[in-house]
């Protein structure tokens, strides 16, 4: 069993159990799959880049990633239906929670200027996270990157609200900003 799945049953489902009083256990929220998905609408022009994409995602998701290919044609960005303009990785079960933990504690701290994740989800349970670069990741070889490619990353949760997501993932690790107890919201 992964390090942060056993911290989940451990200790994060009776800390959520008791901030936000569930009658069934059921309803403790817990951490579905993790998506990373990365745009690569230049592989229309090199088809190199996809490759290099490929091996990048690979290594730092452990699995091989889903070519996502256009759904309509788009004239003013040289676009034709089913051009392969992404790859995307779902992550489950043990890979999930490895995942997460690595991004945790090793991705976030190599962000540069990182001052914590803002506190806004997507009102439904699920939090996604923008980076502008894949070097963060130990996995990559920095040698053999040619270009800076940005990734997006979403946590989907059973939680039916934004507080409850953010909760669980804060009591995984994740480095989420400061509220500030005197400032206003805007």
């Amino acid at each position: 069993m992964s390090r942060l799945k056993e911290k989940y049953l451990k200790e994060v489902k009776s800390s959520l159990k008791e901030r936000f009083a569930y009658s069934n256990p059921m309803l403790i929220p817990a951490l579905k799959k993790v998506v990373v998905s990365m745009g690569a609408a230049e592989a229309v022009k090199d088809k190199n880049i996809l490759q290099d994409c490929v091996k990048e995602l690979t290594a730092l998701s452990g699995q091989k990633p889903v070519l996502t290919k256009a759904k309509r044609s788009i004239s003013n960005f040289k676009l034709r239906e089913g051009y392969p303009i992404g790859l995307k990785v779902t992550l489950r079960g043990k890979r999930m929670y490895d995942f997460l933990d690595r991004f945790v504690n090793i991705v976030s701290p190599r962000i540069r200027d990182f001052r914590g994740f803002k506190r806004k989800g997507d009102g439904r349970g699920a939090y996604s996270v923008g980076l502008s670069d894949q070097q963060v990741f130990p996995e990559v070889n920095l040698d053999a990157v040619k270009r800076e490619q940005g990734m997006n990353i979403t946590f989907v949760t059973s939680a039916s609200s934004d507080a409850e997501c953010l909760e669980l993932l804060s009591l995984l690790g994740m480095p989420f900003q400061r509220q500030e107890k005197g400032a206003a919201k805007g």
